[in-house]
């Protein structure tokens, strides 16, 4: 790999990792706990079966794919993450290994687990084919695959989007996550994968009844990507014309369902 690529890799690695450490994602994630059982429905998580739960966070798939019976295994870019999620295992009762680690690099060797999952955090890795091809090395042949992922037609995209519009764009080598969305995208990074793709869409809603304003109080404290918006562009003197529009996009988001896809696959023998 050039050296310039590997250094971009490197800084994108870590600005993922502050971001996703900022705020308090826990809270976050508590809007959309239910995606998490979806995917380990759609692909029938029993007992016996090695599961890895990609981009894991706090456990949102992660520890219902152990509910379930599954051998789990949560990983994620930011273990400032596992504090929370530890306490929900917890909480629940099961034993999960939680390992640090990139989506675009899986340390694990060929054909090691029955179920691959992953709740809107793969997505954010920068290389979609790099992490579809690590997912269908890592799964064996009939395993299966668990995605959902943001539409941008959706209104969770809205509130991205809005931030990206005052922000510096990424690099060239950042693919938008938002096209993990997209169907025809999602089945090109699959192509040669041996994976065999079904997606459907659904629509999550979030809290409807929570105040505009308090919400986007919320939203600017824990969710981290509009958290780093407002540690770069405050000093600037730029903040408030993105605060501006974060609250109708706030808004429309806890109005309207958001919509999202849900990407299950089985691996060719």
């Amino acid at each position: 790999m050039p050296v310039a690529v590997d250094e971009t890799l490197r800084m994108l690695r870590e600005k993922a990792r502050l971001t996703w450490a900022s705020g308090d994602y826990d809270a976050v994630a508590d809007g959309i706990w239910e995606a998490g059982g979806v995917v380990v429905d759609a692909t029938g998580v029993t007992g016996g079966d090695d599961v890895l739960d990609v981009a894991c966070g706090t456990g949102n798939a992660t520890i219902r794919a152990a509910l379930a019976g599954g051998r789990v295994t949560g990983l994620d870019l930011t273990p400032e993450l596992f504090e929370a999620a530890r306490r929900r295992a917890a909480e629940a009762g099961v034993d999960i290994d939680w390992i640090e680690g990139d989506a675009e690099e899986l340390p694990f060797p060929d054909r090691s687990f029955d179920v691959v999952l992953s709740t809107f955090g793969v997505m954010f890795a920068p290389r979609h084919r790099v992490a579809a091809a690590e997912m269908a090395r890592v799964l064996r042949p009939g395993g299966r695959i668990g995605l959902t992922t943001w539409t941008p037609e959706g209104s969770v995209a809205r509130v991205f989007t809005t931030a990206a519009g005052h922000l510096p764009p990424a690099p060239d080598i950042a693919e938008s996550p938002l096209l993990w969305g997209v169907d025809e995208h999602v089945h090109s990074v699959f192509e040669g994968s041996g994976i065999d793709l079904a997606i459907e869409r659904r629509r999550i809603q979030l809290d409807p009844d929570i105040d505009v304003a308090e919400a986007t109080d919320f939203y600017v404290r824990s969710f981290g990507p509009i958290v780093q918006a407002r540690e770069l562009l405050e000093p600037q003197g730029r903040w408030e014309p993105l605060l501006d529009e974060l609250r109708p996009a706030i808004e429309n988001m806890l109005r309207d369902p958001a919509e999202y896809l849900v990407i299950t696959g089985t691996k060719r023998g």
